[in-house]
């Protein structure tokens, strides 16, 4: 039985999302050649006297506002749009499609008030406080329901492969989302993360990595699979394909996290896991850039007449390129040389300019002419928009990957006697500078096009007008299909059964739980025998993933236990298994004012350009010291690695130099280091140090394990403010006219601790081994 309806779609919200969207996109890339600036001419950080203009507090803005602000909100027009159209019905609630829209242009305007103010939690890609953490994840909830309701009152039975990428995305940010920012808060706007150390690294990069993953990337993936056969009026190139692309990328994407921790302090079995997942990954992506551009078949021709077509075509085509380079990054000789250089950052952003820019161009270019009635304003214009800007990022990309294979190769660079060849570190970063005024042209390009774009798309607004949507549809009684039992005991859902339990005995590695999986799996195939034989069929004539395609409830379950996978088997074992983290001794927790001052410099995002972690490479042993260890950091919360060097590690820095060497660097960079391009932090010399809120936040850390007892806690202020004493009177012996009470002096406290505890271990070793000697020796 057909029944017709008339359906209006809600396309006042698309509108929305999309302009907003184009607005945010101009403001993240400003700030974005703001602090590109700041790195090619450091005088442009505000002279030491303005902090929030300064580049460690200007970047987390800069990559939430173009991750969360702009490409987020060109994902929510692009999934508002095309999945009332492949569902033929509205969103089914219009106040959770406001509040959606509402409260995350609110987040956006709290992340762009409270970054620059300081107000950090010191991850990257996740900074906004634990308050903007609970909003993000209502605002995220309202935006599920309202998606999966609309599944629920569908007039299609089956979903389209650009719907399976939506819900993917939708379940896995809030998992990464909930788990990562996990905190206690020490006050309204501050907390520390549940996690520290080695956990927290490895929390926070399967959050960092699958953010790239499921936000950037499978709702964008889903997207192209809507609009590019829209726009050249012919269907997706292999539905087969589509299949395999997007299970296998589902799938193994989770695993690929710690490919940003190799070499490092994170065990190696969870490092070779990263690895192993990361290169698997090579064949889905491909898979998914293949469907694409072969989706152009035959229309080819647009090419070189339509400028969607162009940005279509361009956009998967840097897709292919970043998710070949990243697998080949997580090679370990490859990320030896690559990691926490400008490579990097050429790798990311020909994903943001490249795939996510382009990619929303091409919509937008698809979009407003449709959703206002009438023509693109200048297709010359978008076509010039294409090329500048395909300049631009070619001028961006090759500039960084010149600047970071010239840091990798100069950092691991030798003598023949096996010294450093370039033993200051500045060396390198003077290498760099004409690449980021390279860089900085690219960017200009890049944010002008952009700019044209947006004076484009305003012009077609005008010349049209904003009406609703009104389609007769035809909806088709459903038919009885087989029941979930009986899907759950066919041939592939039992694969899917066993893949689970294999993965879940790989990470928890016992013998006794591979046992009782081999009886589980044996049991499973005695049932499915003796339901089969009893002659209970599935398909029908129709094939597997066709049927699960029109149940969406189990199709949302099983993409909620592959993605699960992966991160039960990663992150549990590392946060509640003794085994999997083997701590060779407990490091001293941080006195009062070092404490104070690691707050400093987790609110100036110090951690942007400075790591603290030696990795396990014969180079950086001979410039920083031994490899770092895993209980060096166990009670940092958060953990504060990093993972780009703009300046040299920060492992060991502890009594590596003086006190007044600090104060002086931290007024002036150059006067100490030539040739540095950090900014100056005179207005810590000037400001007074919140004494009161430390007994406060020593009593969060020791709710979070930091063993800190009541008598110390009590004592917190006394014991600062003795320590910070102690320091000014040395540093105006030496001349400098320091306040004991000031920030500056509590950051050199904590800088003067970094290492000390490995540095102990080492005096002590040596005393003993001496001590052995001398009582042996005749």
């Amino acid at each position: 039985m057909i029944e017709e309806r008339n359906v209006t779609y809600d396309d006042a919200s698309v509108r929305r999302f999309l302009w907003a969207s184009v607005l945010w996109g101009a403001v993240g890339m400003l700030f974005g050649f703001i602090i590109a600036s700041q790195l090619a001419f450091w005088q442009l950080n505000g002279g030491g006297s303005l902090p929030w203009l300064q580049f460690g507090r200007l970047r987390p803005l800069h990559t939430n506002a173009v991750i969360f602000a702009f490409v987020g909100n060109m994902i929510f027009a692009g999934v508002y749009y095309s999945t009332q159209r492949l569902l033929k019905t509205r969103m089914a609630s219009d106040f959770l499609s406001a509040i959606h829209f509402w409260g995350w242009q609110l987040i956006i305007v709290s992340a762009a008030i409270t970054l620059p103010l300081g107000f950090t939690q010191g991850k990257e890609y996740a900074e906004l406080e634990w308050i903007i953490d609970i909003a993000i994840a209502l605002v995220w909830v309202a935006f599920a329901v309202n998606f999966f309701w609309t599944l629920v009152k569908r007039n299609e039975k089956n979903l389209y492969v650009a719907l399976w990428f939506y819900i993917a995305s939708i379940l896995t940010v809030a998992v990464l989302h909930i788990v990562n920012s996990l905190a206690l808060p020490s006050d309204v706007l501050h907390s520390y993360s549940v996690f520290g150390g080695v956990q927290d690294a490895l929390v926070q990069w399967w959050y960092g990595h699958n953010a790239v993953a499921f936000f950037l990337t499978t709702p964008v993936l889903g997207i192209m699979y809507y609009f590019m056969p829209k726009a050249i009026g012919k269907p997706v190139y292999s539905y087969r394909l589509s299949i395999i692309h997007f299970w296998s990328l589902v799938f193994l994407y989770i695993w690929a996290g710690p490919h940003h921790l190799l070499n490092s302090a994170l065990p190696d079995w969870a490092q070779n896991l990263g690895t192993v997942f990361s290169v698997m990954l090579w064949a889905p992506s491909w898979g998914g850039m293949i469907n694409g551009l072969l989706t152009l078949r035959g229309a080819w021709d647009k090419l070189r007449t339509d400028p969607v077509v162009k940005f279509f075509a361009a956009a998967v085509t840097f897709y292919g390129m970043a998710t070949f380079e990243g697998p080949m990054m997580s090679i370990r000789s490859v990320n030896a040389l690559a990691h926490n250089t400008d490579w990097v950052i050429s790798h990311v952003h020909g994903g943001a300019l490249g795939w996510n820019g382009f990619m929303a161009a091409g919509m937008f270019y698809w979009l407003v002419p449709r959703l206002y009635r009438t023509k693109l304003h200048s297709e010359r214009l978008a076509n010039l928009h294409f090329w500048l800007g395909m300049v631009g990022i070619v001028l961006y990309m090759a500039s960084m990957y010149v600047s970071g294979i010239t840091q990798g190769l100069m950092w691991r660079a030798l003598t023949p006697e096996g010294t450093l060849l370039y033993p200051n570190f500045l060396e390198s970063i003077s290498a760099s500078r004409t690449m980021y005024m390279v860089r900085m042209v690219g960017g200009l390009l890049y944010l002008s096009m952009f700019l044209v774009m947006a004076w484009n798309l305003i012009k077609t607004a005008r010349s049209g007008r904003a009406e609703t949507t009104t389609v007769t549809v035809s909806v088709v009684a459903k038919a009885k299909g087989p029941s979930a039992i009986q899907l759950l005991l066919s041939p592939v859902m039992g694969l899917v059964v066993v893949g689970f339990v294999l993965s879940m005995a790989l990470g928890i590695r016992s013998v006794q739980v591979g046992a009782a999986v081999l009886v589980a799996l044996l049991l499973f195939a005695v049932l499915v025998r003796t339901v089969r034989a009893r002659g209970i069929g599935v398909y029908d004539g129709t094939s597997w993933h066709e049927v699960i395609e029109g149940k969406a409830l189990l199709f949302t379950v099983l993409v909620l236990v592959a993605v699960l996978v992966g991160g039960m088997v990663q992150i549990l074992p590392l946060v509640f298994s003794d085994k999997a983290l083997a701590l060779e001794r407990t490091a001293t927790p941080y006195a009062p004012l070092e404490l104070a001052g690691r707050d400093i410099f987790r609110r100036e995002g110090c951690y942007v350009c400075h790591t603290q972690m030696v990795r396990a490479l014969a180079s950086e042993s001979l410039r920083y010291g031994p490899p770092s260890e895993a209980w060096e950091s166990m009670y940092d919360h958060p953990f504060q690695w990093g993972s780009k060097r703009t300046g040299p590690d920060l492992a060991r820095v502890g009594g590596k130099y003086p006190d007044l060497w600090h104060y002086r660097h931290m007024l002036d960079p150059r006067s100490t280091s030539q040739g540095s391009i950090m900014p100056s932090y005179a207005f810590l010399a000037d400001t007074r140090l919140d004494t009161a809120r430390i007994p406060r936040v020593m009593a969060t850390m020791r709710k979070l394990g930091v063993p800190y007892d009541a008598a110390a806690i009590q004592g917190a202020v006394a014991a600062a403010e003795t320590q910070a004493a102690g320091i000014a009177d040395g540093l105006n012996k030496e001349g400098e006219k320091a306040a004991p009470d000031t920030e500056l002096i509590a950051l050199i406290a904590y800088l003067q601790k970094l290492g000390k505890d490995r540095a102990t271990t080492a005096t002590t070793a040596t005393t003993a081994t001496t001590s052995t000697t001398s009582t042996t020796t005749p």
